[in-house]
């Protein structure tokens, strides 16, 4: 699961997401203070937390980075672009699949 922190709306950022791979996602706009302290109960099962740069605080990333550290969930700060996102999510290891060339029946093959 993927945590989104910032903006009101995630454009065509949903679909990069799924392309590499993540079903499933909750989307945060940052506004609410006490959505940050309700988000201290519910880290289970979070792989990463995408924090978007040009939409929040530094009190809002410096609480949700505290967050992120103490249940050791990746932390990814980045504007909400298409190009910035990707970038980030290459650096850290979340890649595109890339077509097989082996056989038309694998399931890298991209949908």
């Amino acid at each position: 699961m993927v945590i989104l922190v910032g903006a009101d709306r995630l454009g065509n950022i949903e679909n990069l997401l799924k392309q590499r791979g993540f079903d499933e996602y909750r989307h945060i706009t940052g506004r609410n203070p006490k959505l940050q302290k309700f988000m201290r109960s519910s880290m289970s099962g979070v792989d990463l937390m995408i924090l978007f740069t040009d939409f929040v605080g530094h009190n809002v990333m410096r609480n949700f980075r505290k967050l992120a550290r103490e249940n050791k969930v990746q932390f990814i700060a980045c504007k909400r672009t298409m190009g910035d996102v990707a970038t980030c999510l290459d650096k850290c290891g979340y890649s595109e699949p890339q077509d097989c060339m082996k056989c038309q029946q694998c399931d890298m093959k991209r949908k």
